[in-house]
């Protein structure tokens, strides 16, 4: 009984084998319909490169276009548009003019350069932590590298992300002029904030605050006037 077993066992692996292997050979005899048939004729722009070195490299969108791309966008419009209607203010203020070299911390992607650019300044920095060719560049917003009183406005709308907020309002007020002022935008809030943000800045005293719209969000405009030398 055994042996009729095992003879029984031996016959289903070979037939078990010789299908295996009869498989193996149409899957290497049979093109799949979703395999490129190499004996198709292809047109020159359509030939398959033999190695990486022959394969045409894909056309790049140079940083230009791209840049442009995004500025055409709607959310980048109405970004700028929220950032012009406050600077128009600040300009009927009297806070700065179109000669002013103004100072955008913080800078993201530039929305403030445009909208510094579309009332009328020309000169406009602007630095982040990651530069945002060609608008902004890069550096560090608690090491800023310039020399002292070199801008007459400093801006930065989301001075409430500063890790280091002291250090932050330290440089802000160092890189503005005697006579000049630090704009920063805060999450709305009351006097108790706006007196704790106007104390980081300790030469300079709080000359105007205002509740805006900027880049969709409800922020607290606070403007300081430098009136001491860093």
């Amino acid at each position: 009984m055994e042996k009729q077993i095992e003879s029984l066992l031996n016959k289903i692996s070979i037939v078990a084998i010789i299908l295996a292997t009869l498989t193996l050979i149409l899957l290497f005899i049979q093109i799949p319909e979703t395999c490129f048939n190499p004996n198709t004729i292809l047109k020159p722009h359509q030939k398959f490169p033999k190695s990486s070195c022959d394969a045409s490299h894909r056309t790049l969108t140079s940083p230009d276009k791209q840049s442009r791309r995004i500025w055409a966008t709607k959310a980048w419009q109405n970004g700028v548009a929220s950032l012009l209607t406050t600077f128009l203010d600040l300009r009927d203020q009297n806070h700065f003019h179109n000669n002013s070299h103004v100072l955008c911390v913080s800078a993201g992607a530039g929305h403030c350069v445009m909208a510094f650019k579309g009332v009328g300044v020309s000169e406009i920095t602007a630095v982040e932590i990651v530069e945002s060719p060609p608008l902004v560049s890069r550096a560090d917003p608690h090491n800023l590298p310039f020399f002292d009183g070199v801008f007459d406005l400093g801006f930065s709308g989301v001075f409430d992300r500063a890790l280091f907020p002291g250090r932050y309002a330290e440089e802000m007020e160092r890189v503005v002029k005697v006579g000049g002022v630090c704009v920063v935008a805060v999450e709305e809030c009351g006097e108790r904030v706006v007196k704790e943000v106007g104390n980081l800045f300790r030469k300079s005293e709080v000359v105007g605050v205002k509740n805006v719209s900027l880049l969709g969000s409800r922020m607290t405009r606070i403007v300081m006037r430098v009136n001491a030398a860093s």
